[in-house]
C-alpha cells in the first residue's frame, strides 16, 4: 500500500504517487510481465503538474489524458465483459468424470478451480514459494475448457492433442480479452502449469489431484458409491510434500469410512 505523502509535498510528487499506486501488478513477482507497465503518461502528467504555464497547459494535458483514459476504459470494459461472458461456461459445464459415474448435480469446472484456489490460499507458508502465483495458476489452469470442454482420459484423446486444443482455445480467449498484459499473463500462467515448469506449478498440479480425490470422497459419502478409479489414478503421482500430506489425509479418511461401512 502506498504511503500518503505529507501535505507539504510538491504537487507533481503527490499526483505521481497517487497514479502509480493504482497498478494491479505485484512488485514481488519474478515474472517479466510485471515490469512492463508504461509510465510515460505519468511522466507527462507530472511534468505538467509541476510546471503549469500561464496559458493553461496543465489543464489541456489533464483534459487530454482524461479523454484518452475514458476511451481506453470503455474499450477495456467491452473486451472484459465479452471474456467474462465466455467464462460463464466454466460455471455451467459439469466435470465429465462425475457425469460418467452417474453423479447427480456434479460440480462444474469453476467449482473445481475455485476450491483449488482456496487450497493455495490456506496452504502453509513454504520457503521461496509465491502463494499469489499459485492462486493465479489455480484460477487459470482449466480456463480453456470454457471452449473445449472437460476432456478426460476416457475420451481417448492423446495428451498432445488435448494440449493443442486447449492452447488454441486459450489464444482465442485472450484475443477476445483484447490482448495486452493481462492476456499475456494468462497465457504465461497456463503454459507454466501445462509444462510443469515451476515449483508453484507442481504444487497446483498436486492440488488438482487432491481436490479431485476429496470430491470423490464427498460423492462416495453423499451418493453411497465406490469411486476407486479416482484414487487409483492418482496414487503415487503427487510431486510435493504438501500434496502428499493432504492426499494422505484424504485417503486416511476414506479408508476409515470404508472400514466402518464394510
Amino acid at each position: 500500500m502506498a504511503v500518503k505523502p505529507p501535505l507539504s509535498s510538491p504537487t507533481s510528487t503527490r499526483l505521481f504517487r497517487s497514479l502509480s499506486s493504482r497498478s494491479f501488478l505485484s512488485p514481488s513477482s519474478a515474472s517479466p510481465l510485471r515490469s512492463r507497465e508504461s509510465t510515460s503518461s505519468f511522466a507527462v502528467f507530472c511534468s505538467s503538474a509541476g510546471n503549469p504555464s500561464s496559458d493553461g497547459f496543465f489543464s489541456k494535458v489533464s483534459s487530454s489524458l482524461d479523454s484518452t483514459n475514458g476511451a481506453s476504459i470503455s474499450s477495456n470494459a467491452s473486451s472484459a465483459i465479452d471474456f467474462l461472458t465466455l467464462c460463464h461456461r466454466l460455471k455451467t459445464t459439469k466435470r465429465k468424470g462425475w457425469v460418467n459415474h452417474g453423479i447427480k448435480g456434479p460440480e462444474s469446472i469453476s467449482d473445481h478451480m475455485y476450491r483449488m484456489a482456496i487450497m493455495a490460499l490456506i496452504a502453509p507458508d513454504l520457503p521461496n514459494i509465491d502463494r499469489e502465483r499459485c492462486i493465479k495458476i489455480a484460477i487459470v489452469h482449466d480456463i480453456a475448457e470454457a471452449i473445449v470442454g472437460d476432456i478426460t482420459p476416457s475420451d481417448g484423446i492423446p495428451k498432445s492433442e488435448k494440449s493443442r486444443r486447449e492452447k488454441e482455445a486459450l489464444d482465442e480467449m485472450c484475443r477476445i480479452l483484447g490482448g495486452g498484459l493481462r492476456a499475456d499473463e494468462i497465457k504465461e500462467l497456463w503454459a507454466e502449469y501445462e509444462n510443469n515448469s515451476s515449483v508453484e506449478a507442481s504444487i497446483v498440479k498436486d492440488f488438482d489431484k487432491v481436490e479431485m480425490i476429496l470430491q470423490a470422497l464427498e460423492y462416495e459419502t453423499e451418493h453411497g458409491k465406490v469411486l476407486d478409479e479416482f484414487f487409483l489414478s492418482t496414487a503415487g503421482k503427487f510431486q510435493t510434500d504438501i500434496g502428499k500430506s493432504w492426499a494422505a489425509e484424504v485417503v486416511k479418511r476414506r479408508n476409515s469410512r470404508l472400514e466402518k461401512r464394510f
